[in-house]
């Protein structure tokens, strides 16, 4: 498997991609072009045997990085590879000077809850009624290692 950055030409299988593992509020071809397109954002995906076997995406702030998603396909789940991609998106966080790092994370969604704590990410809040169809939203965050004192 290849952890590489996003192409132009990724971002409609990206889509489709989405749509299978976020059947409820999926992110449109559209949204997914704009964030491409957006010099604050940074786009990982693996590989293997030329099909994309997970994605995630992460914006930048000032100080702060956001991790928008991160989704693997139906078979590769379960090998480490989110938590690969995970990793990738908070080193990429760390080059452009983001000392934290936040993502939220459906209440239920448990699976994903647990590869986030595993992978040193704690909880900072909740958000009722985030999602629209009314479910709760946990923020999670976990520091880079990047100093921002100057």
């Amino acid at each position: 498997m290849t952890l590489r950055g996003w192409k132009y030409e990724d971002i409609l299988r990206i889509s489709e991609l989405e749509k299978e593992c976020f059947a409820k509020e999926p992110w449109s071809y559209r949204m997914l072009a704009e964030s491409f397109g957006n010099d604050n954002f940074a786009g990982v995906l693996c590989e293997e045997d030329g099909e994309i076997a997970g994605y995630g995406g992460v914006t930048f702030g000032y100080d702060t990085a956001d991790i928008d998603n991160i989704a693997v396909a139906e078979r590769f789940r379960g090998g480490g590879l989110g938590g690969a991609i995970l990793e990738a998106l908070v080193a990429a966080a760390a080059e452009r000077g983001a000392a934290r790092v936040f993502l939220e994370v459906r209440v239920s969604n448990a699976v994903a809850m647990a590869m986030y704590l595993k992978h040193g990410f704690k909880g900072v809040y909740a958000r009722t009624r985030y999602y629209t169809d009314g479910e709760d939203c946990l923020v999670m965050a976990r520091e880079t290692g990047v100093s921002q004192v100057k």
